[in-house]
């Protein structure tokens, strides 16, 4: 089937009608210094008042990278490496590495990110992929952690006993083909879809600056102003991730 913004349009009148308000939220992985493509986010996040939350990767990212904008900032892994054995799917947390080796590096990248963010850091756990061991998922708290963002409908609101869970449902961009914008139907058949589901998990758009080209710029422009437009909620990850903040 064919899907346009009307189609968006009629799926918020139905929450209106139901007497709810749908709510989203933005989180933008691979920050690691003040690029043109960041400014323009930042720029685009003020412009339309939607919050963004950066993924920062702690081991890479410049201190510079901390005097744009305002945004808050989640921990994207500790340093980006695929650990993966050969034939195995990209992750940063490869089985070879004992749970206690992984927490540990874990803190130490925690402890660097959060000095160099101050007030704006959470500390949230994005992986890297997406992907992430469960054995350490229980363990996050030993390195600071206390909230866990990867991508997908979530299985419960706690990943683990006090950790909290909000994922991203929408990506806008083809990994496996183009690797620029999915193409506008894609991308609002996947925000329909987590809509349709009435799912208590907000509504996660995933993004990626630094590989973003004018059509997804523009989709996200759009996808904004409809929201506002149709009465939609945008959240701040502080109040996502509130044992975090």
């Amino acid at each position: 089937m064919d899907l346009n913004w009307q189609a968006l349009d009629e799926e918020f009148a139905r929450w209106r009608d139901a007497g709810r308000t749908p709510e989203f939220w933005w989180r933008d992985d691979d920050a690691t210094a003040p690029t043109a493509p960041l400014r323009q986010l930042i720029s685009l996040a003020k412009a339309s008042g939607v919050p963004v939350a950066l993924a920062v990767v702690p081991l890479v990212a410049v201190p510079e990278l901390f005097t744009e904008g305002d945004a808050r900032v989640l921990m994207h892994g500790t340093d980006h490496r695929n650990r993966a054995a050969p034939g195995e799917k990209k992750t940063e947390f490869a089985g070879a590495e004992s749970d206690a080796e992984a927490i540990a590096r874990l803190a130490a990248a925690r402890e660097r990110l959060a000095r160099f963010a101050a007030d704006r850091f959470l500390p949230v756990l994005v992986p890297p992929w997406n992907r992430f061991r469960r054995t350490l998922t229980a363990r996050l708290p030993d390195a600071g952690l206390h909230g866990l963002s990867a991508y997908g409908p979530r299985a419960a609101a706690q990943a683990a006993r006090g950790i909290a869970q909000v994922n991203t449902h929408v990506d806008i961009i083809d990994w496996h083909g183009t690797r620029g914008f999915i193409g506008e139907q894609t991308a609002l058949r996947a925000v329909l879809k987590h809509l349709a589901a009435r799912s208590e998990e907000p509504t996660g758009v995933l993004t990626h600056h630094a590989v973003h080209d004018k059509a997804a710029w523009a989709f996200l422009e759009q996808l904004f102003e409809r929201a506002r437009r149709g009465g939609a909620r945008w959240a701040d990850a502080a109040a996502l991730f509130p044992a975090a903040a």
